[in-house]
């Protein structure tokens, strides 16, 4: 089993359409949760799990990001510049893709939020990462427990840990949390235009090398308005 990744990238160049209208004024990655900037909970878990450096592309009021994470000491930021073309999270990595040496590199989402309780859940993924089995390992959360899940769900998982997607009409138990490991290699001349993430996991599923790993903490995703004070209801009980 090889080690974990040291550097990331952290998605926070969407409009977040769905937050809005608080997100006409301030982009989503800094809306609060738990007296906390949501990009600052990543930053911070990436940050406990060993993660040295994390690109964050900002497209999206970028202004106020970069003024957000300036000050930041770990781990060490580096942004990704997307204000004249929005690369969608496929484009986003490529943009940035010598940053990462050609190595495997976390992958997160800025609306995926759980309480660490009692061992850093980013760890654990970069303790089950394998790069010999492995070309995407996804974090996996309960459909059934998580808040602000829609839809029928994201994947199957084996005994091994492999991951299927449902057919058309099924219903699947595990939800994607937005946070993941994936290898550079996969993006290896893809041109620099805006394309989706989503089939680089499908395919990697139909060559047996997608894996996901099963959240320990309830998922609380937070993207759209009303999800906001459902979420800080379950920090505010998870503090007392």
């Amino acid at each position: 089993m090889s080690a974990g990744p040291d550097k990331a990238l952290v998605f926070a160049a969407g409009l977040g359409t769905r937050m809005r209208p608080i997100t006409l004024s301030l982009p989503k990655p800094l809306v609060r949760v738990g007296g906390k900037a949501m990009i600052d909970h990543m930053l911070d878990r990436l940050e406990e799990a060993g993660v040295k450096e994390a690109v964050v592309n900002v497209h999206w009021l970028a202004d106020q990001i970069e003024d957000h994470l300036r000050d930041r000491a770990a781990p060490h930021i580096k942004i990704s510049d997307e204000r004249d073309l929005l690369l969608d999270q496929g484009g986003g990595i490529v943009k940035v893709l010598d940053e990462f040496g050609g190595k495997p590199f976390f992958i997160c989402n800025t609306d995926a939020l759980w309480i660490d309780e009692p061992e850093s859940q980013v760890a654990r993924l970069a303790r089950a990462w394998d790069g010999a089995k492995m070309d995407v390992l996804l974090l996996l959360a309960d459909r059934s427990k998580s808040l602000g899940v829609e839809g029928r769900g994201d994947f199957f998982r084996d005994a091994q840990g492999r991951l299927s997607r449902p057919a058309p009409g099924e219903e699947a138990p595990f939800v994607y949390t937005g946070v993941g490991i994936i290898k550079s290699s996969l993006f290896e001349g893809c041109p620099l235009e805006p394309f989706r993430l989503a089939p680089f996991f499908f395919a990697a599923a139909e060559r047996g090398r997608l894996y996901g790993l099963p959240l320990k903490a309830r998922w609380l995703h937070v993207g759209a308005p009303d999800v906001i004070e459902q979420a800080e209801k379950v920090y505010r009980a998870a503090v007392v």
